[in-house]
């Protein structure tokens, strides 16, 4: 898994007030747990950010006040119409100990029922994993190109040396649907041509029939004459 460098500074003053100043100085509240003592600390919001927007996950060289302590972000908290960052939870890492995170999937290849006119239904993105630090991946990657229509991927056909799926095993993650299947889905009638031609072919008899009543009146008059 990559890794990347955040530059962290203890604070002693906390609540509302001073968290606020802590944003207009560009740092972000965060806390880091797992470590001997929960430290709350600021971390500069251009460092996170540019974490934060990217699919990728990393482990973090969180370093305050010149220890550096190995983390991941557990958990964010943001500002409901701001870009603001208002809160950041940093987890303590250890080599020794597993930690579960999210991975994003990565899907490689065409599906053979893709180019056979099927349609390609991705129901995940990223998985949860649980494994040591050192065998953390950048990306789950999954080979589609044998799926055929009707075909599916779920968790729990996946399977990875030291690495665990903590997802449940049934969830789909990715599959190939019919066109019919498809269209089903988004509810549009598939054979509104065929009820078309049958009501073309209604009037048609109406409009024979009209012909032979036709027919049967130039008859009576025939014989009246």
């Amino acid at each position: 898994m990559k890794s990347a460098k955040v530059t962290g500074l203890k604070r002693e003053a906390l609540g509302k007030k001073n968290s606020k100043k802590i944003r207009a100085e560009g740092l972000v509240p965060a806390v880091l747990y797992g470590a001997r003592d929960v430290l709350h600390i600021t971390v500069p919001f251009s460092e996170i950010r540019k974490l934060v927007y990217t699919p990728e996950v990393h482990l973090i060289d969180l370093e305050i006040e010149g220890e550096v302590h190995q983390a991941i972000i557990q958990d964010i908290q943001w500002h409901p119409v701001e870009e603001l960052m208002l809160h950041v939870d940093f987890l303590k890492v250890y080599d020794d100990k597993p930690v579960a995170v999210s991975i994003p999937v990565i899907l490689n290849g065409m599906a053979k029922g893709v180019k056979s006119g099927g349609r390609l239904k991705r129901n995940m993105r990223k998985l949860r994993v649980k494994a040591l630090p050192e065998f953390l991946p950048d990306t789950i990657d999954i080979d589609i190109s044998g799926l055929d229509v009707n075909d599916t991927i779920k968790v729990e056909e996946l399977m990875r040396d030291n690495l665990d799926f903590l997802d449940n095993k049934s969830n789909l993650i990715v599959g190939v649907i019919s066109s019919r299947a498809a269209l089903a889905a988004l509810d549009l009638p598939e054979d509104d041509e065929e009820e078309e031609e049958g009501a073309e072919g209604e009037e048609g008899e109406e409009g024979a029939e009209g012909e032979e009543g036709t027919e049967e009146g130039e008859a009576e008059e025939s014989s009246e004459k």
